[in-house]
């Protein structure tokens, strides 16, 4: 139990941080949002449209545990907008950026 507890409050705090929470095809990522609201990075979602990790880390992304991201990065195909471009998939700002 206080191994849980442990978990749940570093977690917590990489939150509040910004920092990744946790990462894996059946986990979830949540990154700071700039201010825009925070960015979530549904790997369920992604694994249930049948890609896995490799597609997009080392491809796209590296495998360290944070993202970079620069409001100009938004309007090219890098990162997430490889394939976020409104064209192969949604680029709406909201299914990405969420005020919680």
């Amino acid at each position: 139990m206080r191994n849980v507890l442990a978990v749940g409050v570093i977690a917590l705090a990489l939150c509040a941080l910004g920092s990744v929470v946790f990462a894996t095809s059946d986990k979830a990522l949540l990154y700071g949002g700039a201010g825009q609201g925070r960015v979530i990075f549904d790997g369920r979602l992604h694994a249930s449209r049948g890609l896995v990790c490799k597609d997009c880390h080392s491809a796209i992304f590296d495998t360290k545990k944070k993202a970079l991201m620069t409001m100009d990065d938004h309007f090219k195909a890098v990162a997430c907008f490889t394939c976020h471009d409104g064209t192969k998939v949604f680029n709406d700002c909201e299914k990405c950026h969420r005020k919680l």
